[in-house]
């Protein structure tokens, strides 16, 4: 989309209501013929404008597409999503970003997409990702920490994605250790992130999310590994997905800078506290064969999930399916 038809749609929303011609021509510093093209433009792309004559223009209604400028109109972020990459379909977005940042894309990039051909789940599983109803999203960032502390930035997207769904339906979800959003102990959205690193120092972390917003039923694939869902099917309501992804970088936004400037302890504690495992016994299995059974004692500074053992020592689990009996 062109830079003033974005910047028409965010007097849109300032006002929340008519907006004179007059005011567009000046604010966009183009003639009166030039502002009717751009609305014209807007039109085509599935926005419902109205025009009265003597009181302007008003915006009606929005297409259910992800859009930069749509995008960039209701975030409030300092740092991430400065810049927004959206694309029609790509083989994965975290693919998409880990080549800008290794271009030098600046930290707070956003590369989100309509669809994916090829989307990377944990472990190397495929993450389904069908067009125009989820959130496919990954963000570069460039933190000032050591390589082994960039799994820490795992739980930050997951309780990102968490508040979001909060905020944005209501509906309360889970956490599951290390990587998953859960609703009704179905997965709802699921993190991967990807690191460029030397010995001691990070180049650059790939935050990858993904998260079911508006999936029926019948567009999950039926060998999936684990039950999902999505939030339409949760809530019987569609989601917004232009508002959802504004939110989720605003709170992405928020959860990093106080990362950078607290460390990871406050992201720790709002993870436990979101935890499905809080309080119960799990199970946690390699490859199909248990390798641990135990009480859930949280996480370590370094993501490690730590479990209490019937005599009462503590296992610090690195990788692993869990299971909460």
């Amino acid at each position: 989309m062109h830079q003033k038809a974005g910047t028409i749609l965010r007097l849109f929303r300032e006002q929340g209501g008519f907006v004179s011609g007059g005011q567009l021509s000046r604010d966009l510093k183009v003639s009166r013929t030039a502002v009717w093209k751009h609305i014209s433009a807007l039109r085509e792309g599935g926005y419902v404008i109205e025009a009265v004559p003597s009181r302007g223009y008003r915006l009606v209604s929005t297409p259910d597409n992800l859009d930069s400028d749509e995008i960039a109109a209701r975030l409030g972020a300092a740092l991430v999503g400065r810049r927004l990459v959206c694309l029609k379909e790509t083989g994965s977005t975290n693919s998409d970003a880990f080549r800008l940042a290794e271009e030098g894309a600046p930290e707070g990039t956003v590369v989100v997409a309509e669809a994916q051909t090829g989307g990377k789940g944990r472990r190397g599983r495929a993450w389904s990702s069908p067009a125009g109803v989820n959130l496919y999203c990954s963000v570069i960032l460039r933190p000032g920490v050591m390589p082994h502390e960039a799994p820490q930035l795992t739980f930050l997207s997951a309780v990102a994605v968490a508040r979001t769904i909060e905020r944005v339906t209501g509906l309360l979800p889970e956490i599951k250790w290390p990587n998953d959003v859960l609703m009704g102990g179905r997965k709802v959205a699921g993190l991967l992130n990807e690191m460029s690193a030397e010995t001691d120092a990070i180049n650059f972390v790939i935050l990858g999310l993904g998260v079911n917003l508006n999936m029926t039923l019948a567009q999950f694939p039926h060998d999936l590994r684990h039950p999902a869902t999505s939030l339409f099917l949760e809530s019987g309501q569609r989601v917004d997905r232009t508002g959802f992804a504004a939110t989720m970088l605003n709170e992405l936004d928020r959860l990093y800078a106080d990362f950078i400037a607290h460390g990871f302890g406050p992201v720790r504690e709002e993870w436990q506290s979101r935890c499905n495992a809080r309080g119960r016994e799990v199970v946690v299995s390699d490859a199909g064969s248990e390798v641990v059974r135990g009480m859930f004692k949280g996480i370590d500074g370094d993501g490690a999930l730590l479990v209490r053992l019937s005599d009462g020592r503590i296992e610090r689990i690195l990788s692993g399916d869990v299971k909460v009996l």
